[in-house]
């Protein structure tokens, strides 16, 4: 038997120290409470387990959103990044999306630096074995050294590390990713409690010698020039003469028939993997059975860091045999002579479906208990780190007996995820994309902060300094609109340049917010091209990123006061209750198929059963008449 005497008792205990733990602890401990991360190895905590970069399309909102609220990511890689890129640039702002190609060793240290820093933070190196319950409440963890800890909430982020299995061809193993064991027992446990579990799989390209690839035969994909960083409190990020470059590759058919070669030694097509993979990161084998049509698939190349020479090759995740991963490297063009440090590999691991959470990541079954990440069915850095902020937030206001934060999808991609994981459930590791966001004019990368950093100083996790620069930011933002609205663009100051880009010239004197509304037109051009326009723009904001927020606004203003009105009309009937005790199959009125999802997943209001997959707009018209009786 433990002793007991050995450990204090903790308010909040996070166990695993990935994406989704490292947020975790440091929002349940920043908020005010004793918090324990726990991990099996501390020397990996937030590990770059695939690819080294954060953010991408909607990944970069997230991130965005995860700082704006007071996170860690957003500043570390800022902090570690090499390369910056904004993607979809060439669309509206509501698909622009941040990217950082991140110094993998870098960005480890960094977060574990920012662990350090918090006092009522404490970290602890072990392998939990399983969670300790009495009447449906969780009291702790018990560890694999038979160590019992204390916990008035306890949050798992177990990653890919339940029961991991790697499979490299015909060869498999247990780990949680190459070179670290894999955890076992808390499935287990969970499924004592009456939790459902399921198997997924993901998996990992090569890492190849970058000193053996001929770049020269590749396209090189440079960084921006003025790039836009993820924090809200970083002032400076690296020129373009300072950023690594990443370089574009691709397949070829020789290629393709080679990875062929190995189809009956692989465990994707000999039935040795079973579980579901990420459908929207395909391996290179599985791209090559799906497309046989296609000639080449586009491969990036990717620095691992400033002081490495190993490099990530995106595109090219595979479980296929070693000897096959090798000859068909080589068969693409600048790859001749490539020697791999690493093969790629398939991992399969357990998970959790979401049905099972609340959508303040707690669990259904037992009180305390909170699930966040890959537990829960999802692919990502991101997505992790989104749902380990809220886990994290979360435990700390119910320890401190304070109430839940639940974020809309209408105010957060966060809200997008997590309402998706819960109503909708998933059977495949779940991405972020713009597209899953109905609201996303609203949810712009670039606003962010303007949504979400009020609520984060309220709950006591963004900084006062945060606080003061959106105050700042608001305050430039609205007197310059209030300039703008009453300035004219004059055709003698403005028609030259008009015609050069093709666009008709004034025939009189227009107010800016008229003129802006232009194609191919930004405030940049206007401020650039009149001085005294120019002038009274200085005396107000020095900042790029106030002028393009107010260029943003003027815009796209109907489209956003539609979006407003449309999420008006949705609140009206989002926010209706439902009895936690509802009794689903006494309502025959209801589909058979609406009946079971809307008893499997218990929502809580009807904007949430009206999301469920499965349940109709009749089934939410008779739920609807049923609780007005």
């Amino acid at each position: 038997m433990s002793d007991t005497r050995l450990h204090p008792e903790y308010d909040v205990i996070v166990v695993g120290g990935g994406h989704a733990g490292s947020e975790a602890a440091a929002a349940a401990s920043r908020m005010g409470c004793h918090t324990l991360l726990i991990s099996m190895n501390l020397n990996a905590i937030a590990q770059m387990s695939c690819n080294p970069a954060i953010g991408g399309v909607a990944k970069g909102q997230l991130v965005r959103e995860i700082d704006a609220l007071g996170g860690i990511m957003g500043k570390v890689a800022d902090s570690s990044g090499v390369q910056f890129r904004m993607l979809n640039r060439s669309k509206g702002p509501a698909m622009w999306s941040p990217r950082a190609q991140s110094d993998r060793m870098c960005y480890a240290q960094h977060i574990r630096e920012e662990l350090e820093r918090i006092p009522t933070l404490y970290l602890r190196q072990d392998s939990v074995t399983g969670v300790v319950t009495k009447n449906s409440k969780v009291t702790g963890i018990e560890t694999q050294s038979g160590q019992k800890i204390k916990g008035k909430a306890v949050i798992l982020t177990n990653g890919t590390f339940l029961n991991g299995l790697i499979h490299i061809g015909e060869k498999n193993f247990g780990g949680g990713r190459s070179g670290e064991r894999s955890s076992s027992g808390i499935t287990g446990c969970l499924e004592q409690l009456g939790f459902e579990s399921g198997r997924l799989k993901t998996g990992t390209p090569p890492r190849l010698d970058g000193r053996t690839i001929d770049l020269d035969k590749l396209e090189i994909q440079y960084g921006d020039e003025h790039p836009t960083p993820f924090s809200f409190l970083t002032d400076h990020l690296p020129g373009l003469e300072d950023q690594l470059t990443c370089w574009i590759a691709y397949t070829t058919p020789e290629v393709h028939d080679v990875l062929r070669t190995g189809f009956d030694r692989s465990p994707m097509f000999n039935g040795r993997i079973t579980s579901t993979g990420p459908r929207y990161c395909p391996s290179i084998e599985d791209k090559i059975h799906r497309f046989a049509d296609r000639n080449r698939h586009q491969l990036f190349l990717e620095p691992e860091g400033r002081n490495t020479y190993e490099m990530y090759l995106n595109g090219f995740s595979t479980s296929l045999p070693e000897d096959t991963q090798y000859h068909a490297l080589r068969t693409i063009p600048g790859f001749e002579k490539v020697v791999m440090i690493r093969p790629g590999y398939a991992i399969e691991y357990d998970y959790f479906p979401p049905h099972q959470i609340r959508r303040n990541m707690e669990t259904k079954l037992v009180d305390g208990l909170y699930f966040a990440g890959q537990i829960n069915g999802t692919t990502g850095y991101e997505e992790a780190a989104g749902q380990g902020l809220m886990a994290g937030i979360n435990a700390a206001r119910k320890v401190l007996g304070k109430p839940e934060v639940i974020l809309q999808r209408s105010e957060a991609y966060i809200g997008v995820l997590i309402d998706d994981l819960v109503n909708k459930g998933t059977e495949e590791p779940y991405r972020m994309f713009t597209s899953r966001a109905e609201h996303r004019i609203l949810l712009r990368q670039d606003n962010a902060d303007l949504r979400l950093t009020p609520l984060g100083h309220e709950i006591g996790l963004a900084s006062d300094e945060r606080k003061e620069r959106l105050d700042a930011k608001l305050s430039q933002i609205n007197h310059l609109r209030t300039l703008l609205t009453g300035y004219s663009a004059r055709p003698e100051v403005f028609n030259d340049f008009l015609s050069s880009i093709g666009q008709s010239p004034l025939r009189q004197s227009l107010k800016i917010p008229k003129i802006i509304t232009r194609p191919h037109l930004t405030l940049s051009d206007l401020v650039a091209r009149d001085p005294e326009l120019r002038g009274q723009v200085k005396r107000i904001t020095t900042n790029p990123l106030v002028v393009e927020q107010v260029e943003i606004q003027f815009k796209y203003e109907g489209y956003i006061e539609k979006e407003f009105e449309m999420v008006r009309q949705i609140q009206e009937k989002e926010h209706m209750r439902i009895p936690e005790k509802i009794h689903y199959q006494n309502l025959q009125s209801l589909s058979s198929e609406g009946r079971q999802k809307l008893q499997r997943v218990r929502p809580e209001t009807i904007g949430q059963a009206s999301r469920i997959s499965g349940v109709s707009a009749s089934d939410i018209a008779v739920l609807m008449v049923y609780l007005n009786n």
